[in-house]
């Protein structure tokens, strides 16, 4: 595919997004920025929040991972997803609507000291700083095969333009903007995934049932795996438990998850906008793993060589081997699919750190819009960075290592919450960001050796969890019987 014809394309669809973002946030204030002055339409944010949780990754990965030894297994970390939205949706939104948080993590100074609340926010920068660097740089790289390297212009020229994309139509209206350009972020991704189902089925010549028999029939079309617990990471108890508390985790107490959902006039908008969402979740899933199963299908009938990295087997076959058609709708799907994501992000960002770190109280509207605008490019200009960085690394074990280590600072976020919410323990907050540094490094260590240590035991998601119980261990050994007294 030409350059030109993909510069067009995105052009094209940006100009889409700018107009959204127009009109949607004309008279934004500071205060709109963070919370969309509670007036964003649930149904609205149902349908964004699918494009925001199908990240780029997800939308080259997922199709891609049937084709390897996991087959559809990821299905049942989606099953488990499901019942940790349905845990958010009955026990954390209440929580968040009765206090009126603009940042969830207000909950933790309130609940266990300020020290703990600096924590917080400072474990979600981190992370969130990286998960949408990694994201980002997914598609940069996609970015970069089929305009960038043409074009001989060099991959900082590329994050520097994607990003700034993202800061420009986000900068004035904050969440308001976010809530409807993902509505039609969602959309060109869904169709994407869809309008590439149908053009494989013509293709390969097949009536829609004959297509779905195929799919069924397929040895990659394998949900559920009982077998060898101990050292099976696919396993399904280990897969659905881990499925629920990493949506707990990186959705409820998530900063970039949850302002969406704190942009809603009340909590039951919140909670229909919740249930919807999470309904709607599992099948568009599903329609991702069948992609994957149908593209195997394909690459045999066709005699396409399956990719040693599964990565790359959507990008492939949408650039090279199917319609022109396809290859527009990919660009399109995999632009959504992670702006979709890094907008969202970048806002959660600076809210975070406008309400967590440098603090709203007391503060005139222009000092906070000014600020507000000076944080907002500085986590764009972080995001650049992190995106150039992983590029610079070109390994993918140590992409996956660094993409992997973010995941472990939610840990700390689970054993602090679940103190707060489920204990009446007095804890020495002074003692928490050490506390929240020994638990990441003790997980990080017990990953490494787990199959030294433990018998030949391999863990998959469900190490989320016992970095949650060390924190909580932590935090118990750290308990006072006075009432708090270092909150402040």
């Amino acid at each position: 595919m030409s350059p030109y014809i993909v510069i067009f394309i995105i052009a094209a669809y940006f100009a889409i997004i700018f107009a959204v973002s127009y009109f949607s946030a004309r008279k934004s204030s500071t205060s709109d920025f963070f919370r969309g002055g509670n007036s964003s339409p649930w149904w609205v944010v149902a349908i964004g929040m699918i494009g925001t949780t199908l990240s780029g990754v997800t939308f080259i990965s997922v199709p891609g991972m049937v084709a390897g030894a996991a087959k559809m297994t990821y299905f049942e970390v989606i099953l488990g997803n499901f019942l940790g939205y349905i845990l958010i949706m009955h026990f954390l939104l209440p929580l968040y609507y009765r206090l009126n948080l603009t940042s969830i993590y207000g909950y933790i100074q309130q609940r266990i000291g300020h020290t703990s609340y600096k924590t917080s926010a400072v474990l979600f920068l981190i992370s969130k700083l990286i998960g949408a660097g990694f994201r980002l740089f997914i598609v940069a790289l996609v970015l970069q095969i089929t305009v960038f390297e043409p074009l001989r212009l060099p991959f900082a020229l590329n994050a520097i333009i994607s990003v700034f994309l993202i800061w420009a139509y986000t900068v004035k209206g904050g969440i308001k903007s976010i809530v409807w350009t993902d509505l039609i972020q969602t959309f060109f991704l869904i169709f994407a995934v869809v309008f590439t189902i149908f053009a494989i089925q013509k293709e390969l010549g097949m009536s829609f049932l004959e297509m779905t028999s195929a799919i069924g029939s397929n040895s990659q079309f394998q949900i559920f795996d009982f077998s060898n617990f101990w050292g099976n990471n696919n396993h399904f108890f280990k897969q659905f438990i881990s499925g629920a508390f990493i949506t707990i985790v990186m959705s409820g107490l998530d900063q970039d998850m949850m302002q969406k959902n704190l942009s809603l006039k009340n909590v039951h908008e919140a909670k229909k906008n919740f249930l919807s969402f999470s309904i709607a979740f599992v099948p568009v899933n599903f329609i991702f793993l069948c992609l994957g199963v149908l593209f195997v299908i394909y690459m045999n009938q066709m005699g396409i060589a399956i990719p040693t990295k599964t990565d790359q087997i959507y990008p492939l076959l949408a650039t090279n081997y199917l319609s022109y058609s396809v290859a527009i709708f990919f660009i399109l799907g995999i632009i959504a699919s992670a702006f979709s994501s890094a907008n969202s992000a970048l806002i959660a960002m600076t809210t975070s750190f406008m309400v967590d770190i440098y603090g709203t109280k007391d503060k005139d509207e222009r000092t906070l819009n000014r600020t507000r605008i000076l944080v907002h490019t500085a986590m764009a200009a972080l995001l650049i960075g992190i995106v150039i960085l992983f590029n610079a690394f070109n390994d993918d074990s140590v992409v996956n290592a660094i993409f992997k280590f973010a995941g472990y600072t939610y840990g700390p976020l689970l054993g602090l919450f679940v103190v707060g919410m489920f204990t009446k323990w007095n804890i020495r907050d002074r003692l928490v960001p050490i506390i929240a540094t020994l638990s990441i490094i003790s997980t990080v260590l017990i990953d490494r050796f787990s199959v030294e240590l433990l018998a030949g035991y391999k863990f998959g998601f469900e190490i989320l969890l016992v970095n949650g119980a060390l924190t909580i261990l932590g935090l118990l050994l750290c308990r006072t019987k006075s009432n708090n007294t270092d909150k402040t």
